[in-house]
């Protein structure tokens, strides 16, 4: 099946495809600007015990796969990358 994880009570593989863009679809995620949100997503989500599998930035949004633990809640982990 793939990477399995597990808790002390389930055994789980949960992967997430998350886009999100600027406001108004704007192209600002160009380079420079680009590189450094590359770094600071995978540091977050390395900061909060999730697994980043891809990421893929194009000027006007975002792809995200990402691995998230079931307890956590992929909506916390979206709030926290988007909040930083």
């Amino acid at each position: 099946m793939g990477h399995m994880r597990s808790n002390n009570t389930f055994v789980y593989v949960c992967r997430y495809h998350v886009v999100f863009c600027p406001k108004y679809r704007r192209t600002v995620l160009t380079p420079p600007i680009d590189e450094r949100l590359k770094i600071i997503l995978a540091e977050q989500i390395e900061r909060w015990g999730q697994e980043l599998i891809e990421m893929e930035v194009m000027p006007d949004h975002v792809h995200l796969l990402v691995g998230c633990a079931p307890q956590f809640g992929i909506h916390r982990l979206v709030k926290a990358l988007k909040g930083y």
